[in-house]
């Protein structure tokens, strides 16, 4: 896919004006509709439908098998039949395609516990998140500045849900990543915000020589460290920690020939990225490359993705950090050439989450 500054899957109206007002209601209901969509999911209800396929359900069958009241599973019915989950025909309900993908899409599923036990709570605080710069929604959870020092620290099933959301959209993706990265033979590789390691164990298996250290907030290498200890010694031999919060001035070490940062700078604001990005490149010895993994907005090849991506965006506006989010090519680009770094290379469609992964390394 070719550089572009503006993604074309919305450069026109696309809505038909006789649809116009249907889809504000879709819109003004919208949280509704999403908890009724959970409750037909975990009652049971879509998977009931699913088993009886062509036959389809009665309203008290369905009852009957979700433990619900007659009223309770009718009225959650009728919600999924306005969100088009299901359809009725002759007295009985079936499950639809969008149904269908509520209970076996597992980028769905995955999306709708982030929002359901992360998100959706502290997103009524978005409009003074908004005001303030600030993420006004974390409150739910505690008195935290940023998301970031109290993900060891979140209540379940929150905690649980932010972790497969984040891993989700990045395993596959490291998977492809990984021959990119060691075909240069790095010997040692930083990862600049590893959260709990995942990136720096697939490379410590993937090459029994290499050598990774995780560059992260001292409460994210707790974690870490708990992962390492399921190792196998020679792997958790080959795995170092150096404590940093990359916002802060202070030294950074300078012995990689990789510096790995996925899915990192989009916590960060444009301005901090291009700091972050200099404090870097200071930091690197000669011959090093750095190597960016995030699924960019104008990159994305499906409207599943981009909607995503733009729905997320508010997540760090809110929940997360207040002043980031999920960038666009040139944005990130940009920052690069601030910070003194060419572009060397661009793979794009990298995983389910369609990420970019640019390698750049230090200009003259």
């Amino acid at each position: 896919m070719p550089p572009s500054d503006e993604r074309f899957l919305y450069d026109e109206d696309a809505v038909e004006s006789a649809d116009a007002v249907t889809e504000a209601q879709r819109i003004a209901f919208g949280p509704i509709l999403f908890q009724a969509a959970v409750c037909l999911r975990d009652f049971g209800i879509l998977a009931h439908l699913k088993r009886r396929g062509a036959q389809g359900a009665a309203l008290d069958e369905i009852a009957g098998d979700s433990g619900l009241s007659a009223y309770a599973a009718g009225v959650l019915l009728d919600a999924g039949l306005a969100a088009r989950i299901l359809f009725e025909k002759d007295g009985r309900f079936f499950l639809g395609r969008v149904g269908l993908c509520l209970l076996g899409n597992t980028m769905t599923r995955v999306n709708m516990d982030y929002v359901r036990d992360v998100c959706y709570a502290g997103m009524a605080n978005l409009g003074q998140a908004l005001k303030e710069g600030k993420p006004a929604g974390l409150k739910v959870f505690g008195d935290w500045p940023t998301i970031y020092p109290a993900l060891s620290s979140l209540p379940e099933p929150a905690r649980t849900s932010w972790f497969a959301f984040d891993h989700h959209y990045s395993d596959d993706a490291f998977e492809l990543a990984l021959a990119h990265v060691f075909r240069h033979r790095p010997g040692h590789i930083y990862d600049l915000g590893g959260n709990t390691g995942r990136w720096a164990l697939r490379c410590a298996a993937h090459d029994r020589k290499a050598r990774v250290t995780v560059l992260d907030l001292p409460e994210q290498l707790a974690l870490l460290e708990r992962e390492i200890g399921k190792e196998s010694p020679d792997v958790a031999a080959r795995i170092g920690m150096y404590p940093v919060d990359i916002l802060r001035d202070g030294p950074l070490p300078g012995e990689a020939d990789v510096w790995w940062m996925s899915q990192f700078l989009d916590c960060f604001s444009e301005a901090q990225i291009a700091g972050i990005l200099a404090r870097v490149r200071r930091a690197m010895k000669p011959g090093a490359r750095l190597f960016i993994l995030e699924p960019l907005c104008d990159r994305q090849r499906f409207e599943a993705g981009a909607l995503t991506l733009a729905a997320v965006s508010l997540y760090f506006t809110c929940m997360a950090n207040g002043n980031s989010r999920f960038l666009r090519f040139r944005m990130l680009e940009e920052c690069l050439a601030r910070a003194g770094f060419v572009t060397e290379e661009v793979i794009d469609g990298l995983g389910i989450g369609g990420h970019t992964l640019m390698i750049a390394v230090p200009g003259e």
